[in-house]
């Protein structure tokens, strides 16, 4: 079976919207262009399809109401907007669907729900149930209250984590322009990328940056495609109906197999930035890149940055190349007293509660192995 014949018969699948697909120029709801998706969305779930809907729009909906005509450059008064804007998007979504006889359910999520193991699975339970009880679930990063330091950035990644979480078939990114083009598409002799199989199809390509109403930009739907290791169609909103039914719209980014990475690694890898860096020897580095170890304090040889347990650092070697990203146990202040160390030394000399790795292999990503797998 071909990916755009999984993508037709895909059982499950997330559909992902950005702002502008939404939303007028002037940044209000735009109820016609909501009324096609839903029409769209309630054909395929008809169908017998699960749909996942991801939904950028909220902060772009807010801008009216609060009398702004762009996106505001600061967290705050963009957390003000999400929070005047969510509630009339989401109500614009339940009439829309109500037409159709069909229940939806707001999901909010941000970063940290993907990072921390009980909210990743009180998140990936919500979702099944949603599912299992006929409901489409709505999706979008809860702006209100993420910061900086734990956002998604964009929901083209948010919608690829999520069809991780739900073991998804495919996933459909409805953008602004109808493809991957190989320069500006308003420009004569740009091209449309009609496939990628991998990183050679993209050799030369101008990805371009974020939209007026957005966060997101070219780059980012490449990344999500990247990371979602399923077939993933770009195009945009007109074309939903037909890209879902498998036709040779857009671009489709076909999956390069391997093992799937789980989605808390896939936000390590992919959603967060490194609070610090920690640097081994080269024992460390093999242990923790090839053998799939644990990085214990007898590794470390020095740690830059000011981070607390639980952020995410990156591991360097002697050369300072990242080969890792993962979730501390300590204070960057706690970790010159541990280098070179034994844990069993620390637990004698420092107390039962150092008997522990800097941090967990359960925790931590090779991103080396993580830009291999989803390719």
């Amino acid at each position: 079976m071909s990916e755009r014949e999984t993508i037709a018969k895909a059982r499950r699948i997330v559909v992902k919207a950005g702002s502008s697909s939404l939303t007028t120029p002037a940044g209000t709801i735009d109820a016609d262009r909501i009324d096609a998706l839903v029409d769209v969305l309630a054909a395929r779930l008809d169908e017998g399809t699960e749909v996942v809907f991801v939904s950028s729009g909220a902060i772009a909906a807010g801008l009216g109401p609060l009398g702004l005509t762009r996106r505001p450059p600061d967290l705050a008064t963009q957390q003000a907007a999400a929070s005047v804007g969510q509630g009339l998007l989401f109500a614009r979504y339940t009439s829309s669907f109500a037409r159709h006889g069909r229940t939806v359910g707001q999901v909010l999520l941000t970063a940290d729900d993907m990072m921390r193991r009980s909210h990743h699975r009180n998140a990936q339970r919500t979702l099944a149930q949603l599912l299992a009880l006929g409901v489409l679930p709505i999706v979008n990063e809860n702006d209100t209250v993420a910061t900086d330091e734990i956002r998604f950035g964009d929901n083209d990644r948010l919608a690829a984590l999520v069809a991780h979480l739900i073991r998804a078939d495919a996933l459909v990114l409805l953008s602004d322009v109808d493809a991957l083009y190989t320069g500006d598409p308003r420009r004569p002799g740009a091209r449309r990328v009609a496939d990628v199989r991998g990183p050679s199809d993209l050799a030369g390509i101008e990805l371009g940056g974020s939209g007026r109403v957005g966060t997101g930009g070219m780059v980012t739907k490449v990344e999500a495609a990247r990371i979602a290791g399923i077939p993933v169609v770009l195009t945009n909103a007109a074309s939903a109906a037909r890209a879902l039914a498998g036709a040779p719209v857009g671009t489709l980014f076909h999956p390069a197999g391997g093992r799937r990475l789980s989605t808390r690694h896939l936000w390590l890898a992919h959603a967060t930035t490194g609070a610090g860096r920690i640097l081994l020897d080269a024992g460390a580095v093999e242990a923790v890149a090839r053998r799939g170890k644990s990085l214990l304090p007898a590794g470390v040889t020095g740690v830059e940055g000011d981070f607390a347990a639980g952020d995410p650092v990156d591991l360097c070697g002697a050369d300072g190349a990242v080969v890792a990203r993962g979730l501390v146990n300590y204070d960057a202040s706690e970790i010159p007293d541990l280098m070179g160390r034994s844990t069993r030394w620390l637990a004698r000399e420092l107390g039962p509660e150092y008997e522990r790795e800097i941090i967990h292999r359960d925790d931590l990503v090779v991103l080396a192995e993580a830009e291999k797998d989803v390719r």
